[in-house]
């Protein structure tokens, strides 16, 4: 079955994207959420449309999430959390916690949704977060978590 996504689906696809899902999947979860319709020719049509019209709007996106990718650069994050004797820390280390570091180490504001970690967090040491600040750039920051 193919759809049109209405929003950015992480793992599937970004908005406008036209992709093949399972047929229960499209008609159980997806369209009734609002977040695809249907791929019909009247669809494909009036998305198509809609692609003309935003492009400046896109390219003008594309340019602040580069600005964005730029300002942080090759930034090391120091996250700080409570530690036990062994190096494992109490809780783990949240995407709001990068969130919140980024905007203190470089004034950049990066929603906490667009974060996400290539593995469990939960010792202390060194680290990589991805970072999808658009379709066409995404930014990997490094951080270390350290004792408090």
């Amino acid at each position: 079955m193919e759809v049109i996504l209405k929003t950015d689906i992480k793992g599937l696809g970004y908005k406008n994207d036209l992709v093949a899902v399972k047929p229960g999947y499209g008609r159980n979860y997806l369209i009734p959420q609002g977040f695809a319709v249907i791929a019909s020719v009247s669809n494909k049509k009036h998305t198509e449309e809609t692609v003309k019209q935003m492009s400046h709007k896109a390219e003008k996106i594309m340019g602040d999430a580069q600005a964005i990718a730029d300002a942080i650069g090759d930034t090391v994050l120091e996250i700080k959390a409570k530690a036990g004797d062994s190096g494992k820390i109490f809780g783990a280390v949240t995407t709001l916690q990068i969130s919140d570091a980024l905007k203190a180490a470089k004034g950049v504001e990066v929603d906490r949704k667009k974060i996400s970690f290539k593995g469990e967090v939960k010792n202390i040491g060194e680290y990589e977060a991805e970072i999808d600040l658009h379709k066409s750039v995404k930014k990997d920051v490094k951080f270390n978590v350290v004792a408090e």
